[in-house]
């Protein structure tokens, strides 16, 4: 991910279920946790090395991701 993320952004990122999509909520740069099905995940980013806090489209859950597998969607052309 070359282009810098922000909130509202709309990304892709893979899963081990395969690609989902979802929104940027927030830009971390400090120790995180989310919750999940297995116990959930700490990020540890910083403000030199941050991380992005996604929500999924499909299920509304939460993840921290680094930024390198975040891929921004192009914006859609309106009819």
């Amino acid at each position: 991910m070359t282009d810098k993320l922000k909130k509202g952004d709309e990304v892709t990122w893979n899963t081990s279920q395969g690609k989902t999509q979802g929104t940027v909520t927030a830009k971390v740069t400090g120790t995180a946790h989310v919750d999940g099905d297995k116990g959930g995940h700490t990020a540890k980013a910083s403000i030199d090395e941050p991380q992005y806090e996604v929500k999924s489209d499909k299920t509304g859950s939460k993840a921290i991701h680094k930024p390198e597998a975040l891929h921004k969607r192009r914006a859609r052309k309106k009819a």
